[in-house]
């Protein structure tokens, strides 16, 4: 088990991204959260098995139909005590 963080840019509110990471996320088995930074970025953590970390990474540069992902910064986070994935 490990924990990253990542910070989403481009046109990532407004546009169902949070909805997807959170949907994607609890199908790989994760737990964390995604919210919206108030500087226009998504910031998501996610803890679990490294395969299911790495999917979901993959799928952050994708987003959902409507997002255009400029960058997706990545790094290890610290593993916190949180059940499932959720949206704040």
């Amino acid at each position: 088990m490990k924990a990253q963080i990542a910070h989403v840019a481009g046109r990532v509110q407004g546009v169902g991204f949070r909805n997807f990471v959170q949907r994607e996320a609890s199908r790989l088995g994760l737990s964390g959260y995604a919210k919206n930074l108030a500087d226009g970025r998504v910031e998501v953590l996610a803890m679990g098995p490294a395969a299911a970390l790495d999917e979901l990474s993959g799928l952050l540069h994708r987003g959902p139909r409507w997002a255009e992902v400029r960058t997706v910064e990545t790094r290890e986070a610290p593993m916190l005590d949180l059940e499932g994935f959720h949206i704040r």
